[in-house]
């Protein structure tokens, strides 16, 4: 069974991991306006600060980020 990617469950370093594991497949020669670029947060490492700094999971931050872009019957 893969390891919690919660918080409670992760020091700083392995959330720093994390978030660089998750975006280590985007990069300048593959983008194809899939992340930060193009999500209106700046940097996608600004995104998930909040994260690393344990205030916010994942899951609270995608949450977070979809309620502001997304448009329901749009």
């Amino acid at each position: 069974m893969p390891k919690s990617v919660l918080i409670k469950d992760t020091t700083r370093e392995e959330r720093m991991r994390i978030v660089n594991r998750g975006l280590s497949f985007c990069d300048s020669s593959s983008c194809e306006n899939c992340g930060g670029c193009s999500m209106g947060v700046g940097s996608i490492e600004q995104m998930y600060k909040p994260y690393i700094d344990g205030k916010l999971e994942l899951s609270e931050i995608n949450m977070l980020h979809a309620a502001k872009s997304y448009v329901i019957g749009g």
